[in-house]
Order: C-alpha cells, then sequence, then structure tokens
C-alpha cells in the first residue's frame, strides 16, 4: 500500500525525516518494501526566471536568457516551446543536470546557436495536472511569478516529498489506510492523532422515500446508506488531486473523487448509485439468483450463481457487493441524487466471487483482508463531511443502519502483566505496558486483584488474547529489548550434523552411487492416489488424517505411503518424454494411532525407490538395495510376499534378520495398464518401486561402522548350476549356502535358465562363490569339502540337484 509522507504529516505533528520514520515503522513490525522519493532521478534543476527572449533566425526555436540565481543570471538557453513570456519562472535542466529516467543533460549546440541546458515541461519532471496545475500543457511549465531563481525545483512543484510502499500483512486490515497508518506512526512516535473532519448537518427532507433492505446479514453484518439530494459535479479542490494523485489516481470530479479519497484515507470501501437509474427507488442486499447477469463499471458481463452476493434494484443487480458497481446505476453528468453506501461483507465471500469472476478492485482487495463493522460509520461520516466541505450536494435527513444484531462493543481482554511478560520472556514495568496500549487506543482498567481488564479498538478486531496484547507491547517497546536464551531442552554443539543426519546423508550417497536422483514432494495427497495403487478398503494405509481446510481435494489427506507420490512422478516424467530414470526419496509418512486423531501421528522416516525405463529389470533395484546394505555393514533377506499394487511373480519382502523392512518389485501390470500415459510407453515401459521403513532400518545398524582389514589371502571363487522347483526362492538357496561353512563370503546369481530339458516346473539358477579365510590361504581340499558340503545341504532341505 503506498502512503504519501506529506498526508501522513497532516494527521501526525512527525519530526523525524521519512529515512528515520521508515525505521521506525519497521521496528513496530511494518515492513516498508521502497521509500519512493517523488523527486527521484532529478538533479540540478532550478527555477529560471526568463530575463530575455528573441527568435532564433531561420528555426522554430527562441533563445532566452535564464536568470538563475547562484548558478548564474545570464544562462542563455534555446528552446522549442512557445507559451513562455517576458518575466516567466520556468523549470531550468543546467549543464550536467539530469531527469527521471536517467536523461543526461550537457551543453550543446541547437541550430548552431550554444544552448547551456534546457527548460522544462511538467511531463518531463514526471509532473501531471493533479500533481501540480499546468503540468499538461503542451510547452513549459509556468511556475509562480513569486518562485526565487535559482530555487531547486523539488518544493516548488511539491516533488519534495515521499511515498512509503507498505506490505500490510493479514492480520493488520486496520492498517488498509492512510488513517491506519498515521495510527501507528503517532503511537511509534508518542504524538497526538488529529483525526480528520467528520461533521456534517443535514439540511434537507428526502424529496421521495427510499427501499434499503438486506436479505443475507450473514454475508452483510452491517449496511449503512444516506441520500443525498441537488448533486453538482465539477472539479476537485487542488489537495484532493494531489492526495489521489500520490497514491497513482487520477480526479475524475468533486463526487467520484470523495469516494476514492475516503477509501485511501480511512480504509471504507464505499460506492454511490445513481437514484435516478435505481429502479423503484430501492436496494436490496442478497444472494444472487442463477444465471443472473451484470455489466460491471469496467464494462464485463458476468453470470452469477448464488454464491455472489449482490446489490440490487427492484428489478435487476445493480452492483457486485464489496467489487464494483454496475454499469446501470453509475453517476455520470446528468446525476442529481445519490445514495452513499458504507458496508461490512464477509471477507470470505468477497475473495471467492472476486477470484471465480475473476474480478478484482481496491476495493475487493481491503474486503478480502477484511473491513471491521466501524469503519463504515466514520468513512460515511468522512465522505458526507467532504460532500459538504465542497458543495457539491445537499445531505438529506434519510439515512439506513441496517446490522445483523449484534452490539457493536469493544473486546475485553481479562489478563495479568504476569501473562504478558511470560509470553514475551522478559520483564517489562507494567506502566510502559500500560503506555503503550493506551498509545495505541487500548484502555487499561487494573483491577483490585492486580489483573487487567483491557479493551480493543473497534478496529482492531485481529486481537482475541493476552498473547495479542504481548505482540503489540514488544512491538513498540522494541524487540531488541528481548535477551536470547537457550530452550529448556537446548544444548550447545560443536555444530555439523548430528548422528541421525550423518546416517542420512550416507544413505543418499549410497542410492546415488547407483544412480538414482532424490525427488521431493508433498506431504498431501488425496484418496484417488491410494485408490490408483488399488490400496484395500481395509487396509492400515486407509487410516489417513484428513486435513480441515484442503487447499484442493487433490492435497486432502497426510500421506501414509510414499509410493503413491513416487508413482505420480515417473508418470509426470513418462508425459515429459523422459523415459528412463532413477529416483529416491526419504522422507515421513504420517501414521494416526486412531481416527479422528486426538494426538500427534507418528511420522514415520520412509524411504522410497522407483526407477523406470525399456533397460530397467527387478535387479536394479534389489542391487541398490544390496548396495544400501553394504554400505551400513547389514545382510538383507527376500522373500516372496504379495503386495497389492506390485506384480505378485516380480516382487520380494526385504528382511534384515527378522525385521520385516518394506517391499519392492515391478508394478502390477493391471496398474500400469491404468496409468494415463500413452498406450506404447506402457507396453515398453518397466516400472519398480520400492519402499521401506527407514526407522527400521537404522535400528539394525549397530552403531559407527569399525575398521576392518581385506584378508590378505586371495578368495577362491566356485561356480555352481543348480537346478530346483519353481517355487524356491534366490534368497532361501543363499541363506542355504551361508549356513554351510563360514568361509562362504559373497553369493552371486549370474544366471537363471527354464527349459523343457529341465522339466516341468524346474529351473535352473547359477550362482558364483566366493570362498576365504582371513588367517589362512583356502587349500583345494578345503574348497571340495565345503561345497560338498554346500551340495548336500541343498539337496537334504530344498530338494535341489547340481545341474
Amino acid at each position: 500500500m503506498k502512503v504519501p509522507f506529506s498526508w501522513l504529516k497532516e494527521f501526525v505533528d512527525i519530526d523525524v525525516t521519512a529515512q528515520e520514520l521508515e525505521e521506525k515503522l519497521f521496528s513496530c513490525g511494518f515492513e516498508v518494501e521502497e521509500l519512493i522519493p517523488l523527486d527521484a532521478g532529478i538533479s540540478k534543476v532550478v527555477v529560471g526566471k526568463i530575463v530575455e527572449m528573441e527568435k532564433q533566425e531561420g528555426t522554430h526555436l527562441t533563445k532566452c536568457v535564464v536568470d538563475c540565481g547562484d548558478y548564474g543570471h545570464d544562462i542563455r538557453i534555446s528552446t522549442g516551446a512557445t507559451n513562455m513570456k517576458l518575466g516567466d519562472c520556468v523549470p531550468a535542466a543546467l549543464d550536467g543536470s539530469t531527469l527521471p529516467g536517467g536523461i543526461k543533460i550537457k551543453a550543446r549546440k541547437m541550430q548552431g546557436v550554444e544552448s547551456n541546458g534546457m527548460l522544462c515541461s511538467g511531463e518531463e519532471l514526471g509532473l501531471n495536472d493533479d500533481l501540480f496545475p499546468g503540468s499538461e500543457v503542451y510547452g513549459l511549465l509556468i511556475l509562480p511569478e513569486d518562485s526565487v531563481p535559482g530555487t531547486d525545483i523539488a518544493p516548488v512543484v511539491g516533488l519534495d516529498d515521499y511515498i512509503f510502499d507498505i506490505s500490510i500483512t493479514a492480520n493488520r486490515p486496520d492498517c488498509q489506510s492512510v488513517l491506519g497508518i498515521a495510527r501507528e506512526v503517532a503511537a511509534v512516535l508518542g504524538k497526538p492523532l488529529h483525526m480528520p473532519a467528520m461533521d456534517y448537518k443535514a439540511v434537507c427532507e428526502p424529496d421521495a422515500p427510499i427501499t434499503v433492505k438486506v436479505e443475507a446479514p450473514d454475508l452483510c453484518p452491517r449496511y449503512m446508506a444516506h441520500y443525498v439530494r441537488n448533486i453538482r459535479m465539477g472539479e476537485s479542490p487542488r489537495w484532493m488531486k494531489r492526495h489521489l494523485a500520490l497514491c497513482g489516481l487520477r480526479s475524475i470530479s468533486n463526487v467520484v473523487d470523495i469516494t476514492n479519497h475516503t477509501l485511501l484515507e480511512m480504509g471504507q470501501p464505499m460506492h454511490a448509485f445513481d437514484l435516478n437509474k435505481v429502479a423503484g427507488r430501492t436496494i436490496d442486499v442478497r444472494r444472487a439468483h442463477a444465471g443472473e447477469k451484470i455489466v460491471t463499471l469496467d464494462e464485463k458481463e458476468f453470470t452469477l450463481n448464488p454464491n455472489n452476493l449482490v446489490i440490487c434494484d427492484a428489478e435487476n443487480p445493480v452492483a457486485l457487493a464489496g467489487i464494483m458497481g454496475g454499469a446501470n446505476s453509475g453517476m455520470d453528468e446528468n446525476t442529481t441524487s445519490l445514495l452513499f453506501e458504507c458496508a461490512t461483507f464477509a471477507r470470505d465471500c468477497v475473495r471467492k466471487t472476486s477470484r471465480a469472476l475473476g474480478q478484482n478492485s481496491d476495493s475487493s482487495a481491503r474486503y478480502e483482508k477484511g473491513v471491521d463493522r466501524h469503519s463504515p460509520e466514520l468513512g460515511l461520516a468522512r465522505a458526507l463531511h467532504l460532500i459538504q466541505e465542497l458543495d457539491c450536494g445537499d445531505i438529506t435527513t434519510l439515512e439506513y443502519d441496517l446490522t445483523d444484531g449484534r452490539p457493536m462493543e469493544r473486546k475485553h481482554i481479562v489478563t495479568t502483566p504476569a501473562k504478558i511478560c511470560g509470553v514475551l520472556g522478559i520483564i517489562v514495568p507494567d506502566q510502559t505496558m500500560i503506555d503503550i496500549l493506551q498509545r495505541l487506543e487500548f484502555t487499561v482498567d487494573v483491577q483490585a486483584d492486580g489483573s487487567w481488564d483491557v479493551s480493543a479498538p473497534l478496529y482492531r478486531e485481529d486481537v482475541e488474547s493476552f498473547p495479542d496484547l504481548a505482540e503489540e507491547v514488544i512491538r513498540e517497546y522494541g524487540y531488541d529489548h528481548i535477551v536470547p536464551t537457550f530452550l529448556n531442552t537446548a544444548s550447545v554443539t560443536n555444530g555439523g550434523l548430528n548422528y541421525d543426519q550423518k546416517q542420512q546423508l550416507k544413505t543418499k550417497r549410497l542410492l546415488a552411487a547407483q544412480g538414482f536422483y532424490e525427488a521431493s514432494t508433498l506431504a498431501f495427497y488425496s484418496n484417488a492416489e491410494l485408490d490408483m495403487l488399488h490400496i484395500p478398503a481395509d487396509d492400515e494405509a486407509r487410516k489417513a488424517i484428513r486435513i480441515l481446510n484442503p487447499i484442493s481435494e487433490n492435497l486432502s489427506i497426510m500421506r501414509t505411503l510414499l509410493a503413491p507420490s513416487m508413482l505420480n512422478v515417473i508418470v509426470d516424467n513418462l508425459k515429459k518424454g523422459n523415459t528412463e530414470g532413477r529416483l529416491f526419496e526419504m522422507a515421513p509418512v504420517y501414521l494416526a494411532k486412531e481416527l479422528p486423531i486426538n494426538e500427534h501421528p507418528h511420522e514415520r522416516q520412509t524411504l522410497c525407490i522407483g526407477a523406470f525405463g525399456p533397460e530397467e529389470d527387478f535387479f536394479t533395484v534389489k542391487g541398490a538395495l544390496e548396495a544400501l546394505a553394504a554400505g551400513f555393514g547389514l545382510s538383507f533377506d527376500y522373500k516372496r510376499e504379495t503386495t497389492p499394487w506390485l506384480h505378485p511373480g516380480i516382487s520380494a519382502a526385504v528382511y534384515c534378520g527378522d525385521k520385516r523392512l518394506g517391499v519392492f518389485g515391478k508394478l502390477s501390470n493391471e496398474i500400469n495398464g491404468e496409468l494415463e500415459i500413452a498406450k506404447d510407453q506402457k507396453d515398453n515401459q518397466n516400472i519398480y518401486l520400492g519402499e521401506l521403513d527407514y526407522e527400521a532400518l537404522m535400528s539394525c545398524v549397530d552403531g559407527e561402522l569399525r575398521y576392518q582389514p581385506l584378508s590378505p589371502y586371495a578368495a577362491v571363487k566356485r561356480d555352481l548350476a543348480l537346478v530346483c522347483d519353481e517355487k524356491i526362492t534366490c534368497g532361501e538357496i543363499e541363506e542355504t549356502i551361508k549356513k554351510a561353512s563360514p568361509l562362504v563370503g559373497e553369493i552371486k546369481l549370474f544366471d537363471i535358465y527354464r527349459g523343457a530339458n529341465l522339466g516341468e516346473g524346474k529351473k535352473s539358477m547359477a550362482f558364483t562363490l566366493s570362498l576365504s579365510d582371513p588367517k589362512k590361504e583356502v587349500s583345494a581340499e578345503e574348497v571340495e569339502r565345503v561345497v560338498k558340503k554346500i551340495l548336500g545341504n541343498l539337496k537334504f532341505k530344498l530338494g535341489i540337484e547340481i545341474r
């Protein structure tokens, strides 16, 4: 929001510079995004008085001798303008001066005659008629006759001012106006606030009755209106034009300018209905009927529904409540009678209507943050005062104030100084807190028992309890008074990563070494994601925590699995032409003990991996898991297990000892066929997913890894081709081999074969075994003995024969 420094000075006797005030506003919680000097880019431009003029023969130029005071009394400057005369005071940009836009002025010859600068128009100084009269005249800007030659141009034309561009947070809608910021300035400077004049007097009776009613008090808690007759359209005074111009608005007419000025000054949006255009002289605030249409002042047509609040006459809508008036009730040069409106509309209704229709305005921006129920009273009074002050209408005795029945009273908060200081963590003197609250227009009534009965101003609807009072105190007392302290559970460290963080980083680096890239997804999704993976209705994963007010239905529950998010990432990549990739994500899932929740859910750290592409297979994921296990000095076992979202024959559960860590495998054919990707991608694509309980994995890690020296003796390798039943898993074979002898080290499956010569229901699996002893070299006899024992165990336990 833009606030002119000069306008603030009309409310508060400011005795600091604009830069100092910027710092003070920062200190009390208001972010000044930019402090804009109006004379930015202007230098060495002064008042020059024309003392001689002579037409430059053969050209359109006029040679002028200009008195610029201390800069020189006879500076020669040529100009192409024709609207000046001898003795006029005009802006003179001297040699070496600059103008807005980075324009630099140098002495140069014009049509063969030396010119030592440039005489300026208002436009060249960045002015318009609202900022300084005559600025838009074609030619030079003629300054007042009493201007002193050599004076800097900025104070002469009103450019010695600043604009504060202030970011107003959503919890402070009361500061969406010059008056709102002035209240804060008065408090931080300890100065009195000069309220704008709001007195007026009704001078006539209405000439005809008017009907005003509110059918939707839940969306319009307060609606005020006042009838003004004999409207006299005209030009606004210079001070009002300047106020509007400094805030970026152009003057239109006195009555229209009053409504805009009230919006900027008081923060109260208002509208004026031309009663000659209002059918039946009736104003009705109601929900729109389905299919109703309205054309707004900017000539856009909208089709409405019952979610939209409108203001109607006896026949049609004449305004979108809180957003914009209708073209069928707007003012023009023939307007003679007006009904001024000030109201409070439900902020959510205005926001939803504005977004649904794509229609925004200065009014809707304020209503979306909130306008309190007291503001319409102040705004209407200020507007009627200006009507009378500018003599642009006759105020009648006919007025309306329709409310939802709630009393207009201040909020009371009963607290103690100790509670306020308890929030702040420091001791602030009682009287200091009372003084601060009173400067902010709170009242403090000290009770006999030492407690305080604090009442908030009517415009401070954001204040609810004593923590809010603590915030008011500290932002005025100064955040620099807060003494940094440790939390009760805090401890001093040397910095760096803790043990858990190091383990997570190691996990990520191990996966990255296998060609996996880290992904990051939102902690929310919808039940549709669980449906996508065919999760059964009674599955634990369905016990998801629902968000009370989700951004959209697609982000309506807290995730209980990472696999749906990973699959969505893979599908997005395929749609964008990325046909292969390896991804992993380490993030929490949110598991509730019971629903609805009455305590915080368990945020279980989970690891999800995904691989997709024509060349990927089951062993891609298994190999990554083996590398992960090796990195932490663990050994994984794999068991056949059915998972709803994985292929029943190409999936397995992962165990470390007796502890189940998770599952991995190929995405089921049925789910793959339902993916929203091209058919050729479904046919040629392999998608593999895995999900592990990271906390369970880390519980298997026995502290920090220790150095183990490599054996100086070479390992002996033997290949075994084994024929077994189809149902026997690789994990069962590896487990049996390992138990046969302590000399067995690494076991690697390198081939699987199925053929008619093996027999029905049979397969051949070929393994490479590494046999080693860290204390001595393994002899050929030992190797043969171990191999014989392995084959015997395989035959006895699993019925496996050597091929």
